[in-house]
């Protein structure tokens, strides 16, 4: 039984070895392939041949494609991302600047988006054929369907233009910016910290408009998620048996069907989770947020590839730490699952 475990979980880290090569692999290549001279972007346009090929020269990009990739993962295991050409900091500098205003925006969408998604998923499903039901299916449809740059468009026209019942764009309004000192680089938290409700008030109401179109966005798939799993649940044999003993309906729906359908839900919120962190470009782009999506797309404007390769590779590890967590809940809380 022990050989066996420490099998799988050699298998596991493998795996992830493999994948984790996989990723900065594709990511190194896409740097090379994409249509953009990082050159060019760092000495201009009109900069003479000789200084063109000096500079290619210093960052090693006359060199084999081989060796670039040695280089560039060797650099990448001292935690070097390089330096930034629009700020002129290094990479991990950048992201350790921004990515918190990115992760605070997720969080607080993937909560939203549980708090409603799971409730709703599971009323469909109780009532499946109803005019709710059907009134349920239509919201997660056209959550799941309308771009999610129109849903932020349309957020912006109407709350912010039309109504005014929300702030506009930005993490906060300009009076607050830079109040209080930078701790943890959450807004929220930091605002707490020092005492200051005003800023924090402030920032809570910023926070409306995207974490909301974010929020419907992942709801529509976790509302959808959750009713499927609850029809299966709902035609097991055990949820027959319970309703022939003669338990209430509640207990049958929370503690049987939907205790039962809760360890493949973890899976369904870590990923979703994870795409927030990994979608949320065009939504900082919208709402000029200042996180690790406006990093990105400012970066790839300004042909910054070591900005762009540093942000996406974080992104796809945090993707790759979520999914093991995921997995590792999977297994803790299902012990059938070998």
């Amino acid at each position: 039984m022990r050989s066996a475990r420490w099998g799988r979980m050699a298998g596991t880290l493998s795996g992830l070895v493999v994948t984790l090569f996989g990723l900065v692999l594709v990511t190194f290549l896409i740097g090379r392939v994409m249509p953009i001279d990082p050159v060019i972007a760092i000495v201009g346009d009109h900069a003479p041949d000789d200084v063109v090929a000096r500079v290619r020269g210093e960052l090693g990009l006359d060199r084999p494609l081989y060796v670039q990739f040695a280089i560039y993962l060797g650099l990448l295991l001292q935690g070097d991302l390089g330096r930034s050409v629009m700020t002129s900091n290094t990479v991990v500098e950048d992201i350790a600047r921004y990515f918190p205003a990115t992760i605070e925006l997720a969080s607080v969408a993937i909560v939203i988006a549980t708090v409603l998604g799971v409730p709703l998923g599971v009323l469909a499903a109780v009532r499946q054929g109803s005019r709710l039901d059907q009134a349920i299916r239509v919201l997660c449809l056209a959550g799941h369907s309308i771009p999610i740059f129109l849903l932020a468009l349309l957020s912006l026209l109407v709350f912010y233009a039309t109504l005014g019942w929300v702030p506009g764009t930005g993490r906060a309004d300009v009076g607050y910016e830079g109040m209080d000192p930078v701790v943890t680089g959450f807004l929220l938290i930091d605002t707490l910290l020092a005492g200051d409700m005003d800023p924090f008030k402030d920032a809570a109401w910023h926070l409306v408009q995207p974490a909301g179109v974010l929020a419907y966005f992942s709801m529509a798939y976790i509302a959808r998620m959750t009713r499927a799993f609850m029809l299966d649940a709902l035609a097991g044999e055990y949820v027959i048996t319970a309703r022939a003993k003669g338990l209430s309906a509640v207990r049958v729906i929370w503690r049987h069907a939907f205790g039962n359908i809760a360890v493949r839900l973890v899976t369904v919120l870590a990923l979703t989770y994870a795409g927030l962190l990994e979608g949320a470009v065009v939504t900082e782009t919208v709402f000029s947020w200042p996180g690790l999506g406006q990093y990105l797309t400012v970066s790839l404007l300004n042909a910054d590839m070591n900005a762009v390769l540093g942000a996406t590779l974080v992104v796809g590890l945090i993707y790759m730490a979520l999914n093991l967590l995921a997995d590792v809940a999977y297994r803790l809380m299902d012990p059938r699952v070998s």
